[in-house]
């Protein structure tokens, strides 16, 4: 078996801002807010009191697919001179119409290091599929790394053009890095893609034929019972023998 490599996407951030109010409804009223297409939050963090926001929907729905969960958010809460650096730590959503119904923000220290979770990216096409017509198997979705905020990145890109044969395969310490920045929580040995062998498919079994159907249950091909003889005929034979009585008294 042979590794390949893979690289990690570079991409210069830029700042997102969401502005978002103080919510004093709680619990079961938070129903009323939603029914406004405002959606009801939490900020949280270390060394700070936990905040009940508000927000409207569409605007964080908008900011959530630029920023996923690894990019910074610039919060403006109103009656705040200040604004808050937070990531999205948890997003529940509706199980019918998956329509977020609450999220959670984790109020970060740009100084401390964080860690998210980060997609892995498969890109390229690999020559062991195309030219032998290999499956493209990858293990992993997804890893925890820990970085500072704005060191984070945004996916994990595994290239598949070095998968060249059946067996290769991408651990983790294939990943490429900036280990100075970005430390990925996870054993360097783990696979995260492999290029296998494709299974042959199984022959379905033959039908048994036509001519089998119908056939009762005790009975040959022709109907009749799988004995010799029908009970019809044993019941005659046992009955016609004398019985030892009988046979004494004739003689």
């Amino acid at each position: 078996m042979s590794t390949a490599k893979a690289n990690t996407k570079s991409t210069t951030k830029k700042q997102i801002d969401l502005p978002a109010e103080p919510r004093t409804l709680t619990g079961r009223k938070v129903k009323n807010l939603r029914r406004q297409g405002i959606l009801p939050g939490n900020i949280f963090g270390n060394k700070i009191t936990s905040t009940s926001i508000q927000l409207d929907l569409k605007d964080f729905q908008k900011t959530y697919e630029q920023t996923g969960e690894t990019n910074i958010i610039t919060l403006s809460l109103k009656g705040e001179s200040k604004t808050r650096p937070v990531l999205v730590s948890n997003v529940h959503l509706d199980p019918v119409t998956d329509t977020p119904l609450h999220v959670d923000f984790h109020q970060i220290d740009l100084t401390q290091k964080v860690t998210a979770t980060v997609p892995v990216e498969l890109i390229g096409t690999a020559p062991a599929e195309e030219e032998k017509g290999a499956v493209i198997v990858q293990i992993i979705n997804e890893l925890d790394v820990e970085a500072l905020p704005a060191d984070l990145p945004d996916s994990l890109e595994v290239d598949l053009s070095s998968l060249k044969e059946f067996g290769d395969f991408l651990s983790v310490k294939d990943i490429k890095i900036d280990t100075t920045k970005v430390e990925i929580d996870a054993e360097p040995d783990q696979q995260v893609v492999q290029a296998q062998e494709p299974k042959e498919e199984e022959a379905e079994p033959t039908p048994s034929p036509e001519g089998d159907e119908g056939t009762e249950p005790g009975t040959d091909s022709g109907g009749k019972p799988e004995s010799g003889e029908s009970q019809v005929d044993k019941q005659s034979d046992s009955g016609d023998k004398p019985t030892p009585d009988e046979q004494s008294k004739s003689e």
